[in-house]
């Protein structure tokens, strides 16, 4: 049986890395001509079980017919509970920028620090100042996505206010080694906090999107307030016991902007749709948005800005999915776009503020009846009856996006969305379903208002591809103002599911991916690289797979019970490469197999 001593708490944001590119390595007039993961058997023995690991590397080939191999390195950058700065990296402040407080064992107050780092960007931002150490200047935000448990062993789970941090990197300039000097909270009292930030991404004119996903229902919370966590959040974040905070505050893609000086800006987009965000993802027309929609029952988005570089306006759109297709890699199918409606960001803020219920936006049945819509969708998982009330259209479309949706017949089965990725040349998206189960299998027992989806169960996960383009109309038979708009989806990379447990517990192909979750692309490497949160394999795994030759390739092991998160991959940065990636809670969600 594995020893859970063994297992360190390694909570780290880290580099993986042939830190030169490949191309600066080749001779003058030699060309790379093509390069493959070379992977890393499964950890075998308790001890390799325990740790955070690489023996992978990167075989490249030279159009004179010579290959070089770069081994893989993972190096820490620091822990969440590491002070960079003076600052703990992972500790939850609150809307004074001030430590709060765990002080669930008597006389013996410490801060609430995160053991769950999420997103990175990693960026360089004109005109940043050279750090003391003469490198290079870099920028990284970091998720904390939550809390996991109070310093009593109680769950602090949503109660605690998450956060984010701003820290400056030192680049060296000879070998890329990345160190980082400071680090600073990022201030989100001007948009009323930030609620489970997961996933995230660098935007194409190089500002983090960050993400607030499993929105409280706010039907719920108006019938019975401590059904949610809205107002344990409020009090912790403003440290105000008469706080009784506002579902509708969250549940959006906030984004960060770094300046020269390296001071950040936060807005919230409230015109992206209110639902369970895991990110948001731009394409390269840098105004359409793809988005991860985590939990059962959840719905595929798109967003189509206004302007580029600019998400402040723009038309929602829910997708329904019409089944093509039903086999071993995940199936396929058609989409169709239905038109929720424009917003901007102010138009939704003002419903916010002006304190807007659920109550307000929609009439309620409890069965069939003339005139209201039967759905069944997150976050309450149930069969409801609901008709919007007059005038009330816009408000339901974005604050209540998933029930909007719904009623106007885009598909509400789709179960733990997470990681989307972009592949620009191909015009192709990534999209994530973790398990392939649930609102994804066909109802027999024909309880469900719709049943649009009907896969077989792949309980260990599909990786998915969205073919973009433009000329495509919404379900009106009105013009997407889109070049990048999804008309398929097909199952690219899946794992497989075992009748039993093999003798390391795994209840998934362990050569095979488990329940992926974040997912990059690197352009320059063609690969897509795919982490996992999984309990299907005794250890998490991040994989490398290259969408010319199909190679599925292990390039990194976790400690058993970790997940794999905050994954990024950058092609070139001041001449260098790299692949971000964090673990959490290692040893939380552990199988333990008989020796």
């Amino acid at each position: 049986m594995l020893n859970k001593k063994l297992l360190a708490p390694v909570i780290g944001l880290a580099l993986l890395a042939p830190a030169a590119l490949p191309a600066v390595a080749a001779a003058d007039g030699v060309k790379v001509q093509s390069v493959e993961f070379v992977g890393m058997p499964a950890p075998s023995t308790p001890d390799e079980m325990a740790k955070l690991y690489t023996t992978a590397s990167l075989q490249v080939t030279y159009t004179d017919g010579s290959v070089r191999s770069f081994p893989l390195t993972y190096k820490t950058l620091f822990k969440s509970t590491d002070k960079v700065g003076g600052t703990i990296a992972g500790v939850a402040v609150d809307a004074k920028g001030n430590p709060i407080m765990d002080t669930s064992v008597p006389n013996n107050p410490v801060p609430f620090v995160s053991d769950d780092p999420d997103s990175n960007s990693l960026m360089k931002i004109d005109g940043q100042k050279p750090t003391a150490k003469g490198g290079n200047p870099l920028t990284l935000i970091t998720h904390y996505e939550y809390i996991t448990n109070n310093n009593a062993g109680k769950s602090a789970y949503g109660v605690v206010p998450a956060s984010m941090s701003r820290t400056t990197i030192d680049q060296n300039k000879k070998t890329g080694e990345l160190v980082a000097t400071d680090l600073h909270k990022i201030d989100f009292s001007g948009v009323d906090g930030l609620w489970i930030p997961c996933n995230g991404s660098l935007t194409p004119w190089n500002t983090h999107l960050g993400s607030e996903e499993y929105e409280a229902d706010a039907r719920a919370f108006e019938a019975d307030p401590t059904q949610t966590y809205v107002g344990p959040f409020a009090k912790a974040y403003y440290q105000d016991d008469k706080k009784t905070g506002n579902p509708y505050a969250y549940g959006y893609l906030p984004e960060v902007t770094v300046k020269a000086d390296g001071t950040n800006s936060v807005v919230k987009h409230y015109s992206m749709g209110r639902f369970s965000h895991e990110l948001g993802r731009v394409a390269p027309d840098q105004k359409t948005v793809f988005f991860g929609d985590d939990g059962g029952n959840t719905m595929l988005f798109m967003y189509v800005a206004d302007k580029a570089q600019d998400l402040s306006a723009g038309t929602l759109y829910a997708a329904k999915f019409t089944q093509t297709a039903d086999d071993a890699n995940g199936g396929a199918g058609t989409l169709s776009w239905i038109n929720l409606g424009h917003a901007t960001d102010a138009e939704i803020k003002a419903y916010i503020d002006k304190g807007v219920k659920f109550s307000d936006i929609f009439d309620t049945a409890d069965k069939d009846t003339d005139g209201f819509s039967k759905i069944k969708t997150y976050p309450s998982g149930k069969t409801e009856w609901l008709k919007v009330k007059p005038g009330m259209e816009k408000a339901a479309a974005f604050l209540e996006s998933r029930r909007y949706g719904a009623m106007l017949g885009a598909t509400a089965e789709w179960n733990k969305m997470e990681g989307v990725a972009a592949n620009a040349k191909d015009k192709k998206m990534y999209v994530v379903i973790s398990y392939m189960e649930k609102g994804m299998e066909a109802d027999t027992k024909k309880a469900d208002p719709v049943d649009d989806i009907h896969m077989k169960k792949i309980k260990a996960g599909v990786v998915y591809q969205l073919d973009l383009k433009g000329g495509v109309k919404d379900s009106a038979g009105n013009a997407i103002h889109s070049e990048y708009a999804a008309a398929t989806i097909s199952g690219l990379v899946a794992g497989k599911d075992l009748a039993k447990a093999d003798e390391r517990g795994n209840t998934a192909d362990d050569n095979l991916i488990a329940n992926p979750d974040n997912i990059a692309y690197s352009e320059g490497l063609r690969t897509l690289f795919i982490g996992e949160d999984s309990g299907m394999h005794a250890n998490n795994y991040l994989w490398a797979y290259n969408i010319d030759t199909k190679k599925l390739s292990r390039i990194l092991t976790t400690p058993a019970g970790a997940e794999v998160t905050g994954l990024q991959s950058i092609d070139n940065l001041n001449g260098f490469s790299y692949i971000m990636s964090n673990i959490q809670h290692p040893g939380d969600e552990m199988i333990l197999p008989d020796a």
